[in-house]
């Protein structure tokens, strides 16, 4: 049974910093709906309506594109022990970009990766629990080694230029404004 709430308590925040991996969901005014796993360690509680996650570069910028047409956003975290646990995390989310005031505030939250793209934040407007008895259980046993290129970028060109090549726009033609 779903439950509503307004704000994180020490459960679920505990809940959350177990978690090793969330999923962000967005979505144009007209478009695709964007779901994306994120991992690594990515995610940090800033108070108990406030949650950001470093972005790390990808083959698209969905996420940010639709926060800057219309801010809505999604997060879920879902146990994949025995105890069942979904938790959304719904509300207005933010693009901290690279050379804003804000991400001098707040990359510190995070490790550094060369793959560090932007910071995204959540304010979070209602969040809601439901059981998870249907979600299967699994065994994490660590980040794949193909995250290295995303902790160390290894690519043919620069984080600029890729991100000038391949994420400029979101699928649906919406600006990301990431150069």
């Amino acid at each position: 049974m779903a439950n509503f709430k307004e704000k994180l308590n020490e459960s679920l925040k505990t809940f959350i910093d177990e978690q090793k991996m969330f999923f962000t969901a967005s979505a144009p005014m007209q478009g695709r709906i964007n779901l994306s796993p994120k991992g690594m360690d990515s995610f940090r509680i800033l108070d108990d309506n406030t949650v950001a996650y470093l972005d790390l570069t990808g083959s698209g910028n969905e996420t940010s594109a639709h926060i800057q047409e219309n801010g809505r956003m999604t997060i879920m975290f879902c146990s994949f022990t025995e105890t069942p646990l979904i938790l959304r995390l719904y509300g207005q989310g933010e693009v901290v970009k690279k050379d804003s005031t804000k991400w001098l505030e707040m990359s510190n939250l995070f490790p550094h990766y060369d793959g560090e793209r932007q910071i995204i934040l959540l304010h979070i407007e209602l969040l809601q629990t439901s059981c998870g008895f249907g979600v299967p259980v699994y065994e994490y046993v660590g980040d794949k080694t193909i995250s290295k290129k995303l902790k160390d970028w290894e690519h043919h060109l620069t984080k600029e230029a890729y991100w000038a090549a391949k994420n400029q726009k979101s699928i649906d033609g919406l600006p990301t404004n990431i150069v």
